[in-house]
């Protein structure tokens, strides 16, 4: 990493992890495509266990992002040697417009629409890899929360008949959402699949803990939910997407999406229909990619649906509240990653 400029702080450094549709339960604390227990999954996140509470500033200060910041103490789950910074691209400081007046789901939280001020820092270029993750688990001997648990929750159009024959239940409100015996990184639809031909695809099934894991290992942290937001609009201002107003310009797809009749055919004219290479697609004005679509990824935050119109700097979220805030969490848009 390049010494910072004088009289400037020195940037964060920040990282994108994929994650999958379906979380574990009982999870610590949660926020991104993965969920195991039926109500939180059926909102896309991991539910707390009772002993993960305690109280509002116990919860803030474990997961606040200073606590998440990278240790100068090497320890077991610490990598060794500095991270890449070419894999990272500087996101710089800078005033934006976080959320909107208009949203589409009330119930996501997204409004209203103010002004937010962020400090430079570095962000992953990449989601985090099955090679990469594959790299921490061998060098730690880490077990995921989905291992532990036993199960995940997969979108139905990706399992086998035979995986589907041996499932009796379903989330009630979107029932496209399964609990998969045997589903976690290593076999994202269940004991039948594999990632063998997917080690340049995100990780999947990776929980709130299990990104912070991963996150201290290589001496970084997850972004604020700000952060996220700022980095992926990638100096656009005011546009639908990441790189204008347009889904497809010129007739060119710029991001793994779901195409066709939700939940029941997905076409996959963007040359997928499960999770695609995180080097696919172009990149944002940043150099980000895959900021939309492709996998739900985890912040730092928790979740709120509440939130001040007035002009903020470096905001994070240390309210207690049973769940992390995901991004790029529509399900009607992004459930094409299994």
């Amino acid at each position: 990493m390049a010494a910072p400029r004088a009289g400037r702080a020195a940037p964060s450094w920040v990282l994108v992890l994929g994650l999958a549709l379906g979380s574990v339960p009982g999870a610590a604390a949660s926020a991104s495509s993965s969920s195991s227990n039926a109500a939180a999954a059926a909102e896309g996140t991991c539910g707390c266990s009772s002993s993960g509470r305690g109280s509002g500033g116990e919860a803030a200060r474990r997961y606040s992002p200073e606590a998440n910041a990278p240790s100068p103490a090497a320890g077991p789950l610490t990598r060794k040697g500095p991270a890449a910074p070419s894999q990272m691209a500087l996101i710089p400081t800078g005033m934006f417009t976080m959320g909107t007046d208009e949203p589409e789901i009330q119930q996501d939280g997204e409004w209203p629409a103010r002004k937010v001020h962020v400090s430079q820092f570095y962000m992953d270029r990449y989601e985090v890899s099955n090679v990469e993750f594959e790299e921490f688990v061998n060098a730690t001997g880490y077990v995921t929360e989905a291992e532990k648990f036993g199960d995940s929750f997969v979108f139905e159009g990706m399992l086998s008949e035979q995986v589907k024959t041996e499932i009796q239940q379903a989330v009630a409100a979107a029932p496209w959402w399964m609990p998969v015996k045997g589903a976690n990184w290593r076999q994202p639809e269940g004991p039948d699949s594999n990632i063998s031909k997917r080690m340049d695809h995100p990780v999947l099934h990776v929980s709130w803990n299990d990104a912070v894991a991963y996150c201290t290992w290589a001496g970084k942290r997850l972004p604020t939910e700000a952060e996220w937001e700022y980095s992926c609009r990638g100096g656009l201002e005011n546009r639908l997407f990441p790189w204008g107003n347009k889904l497809q310009p010129k007739g060119q797809h710029y991001a793994n999406i779901w195409q066709g009749e939700f939940p029941i055919s997905n076409t996959g004219e963007d040359g997928y229909k499960g999770t695609a290479p995180v080097t696919a697609f172009p990149p944002n004005g940043y150099g980000l990619y895959n900021i939309v679509g492709n996998a739900w990824e985890w912040t730092s935050d928790w979740w709120a649906v509440h939130h001040s119109a007035g002009e903020t700097r470096n905001p994070t979220k240390h309210w207690w509240w049973p769940k992390k805030t995901k991004e790029k969490g529509r399900e009607d848009q992004y459930a094409s990653q299994s």
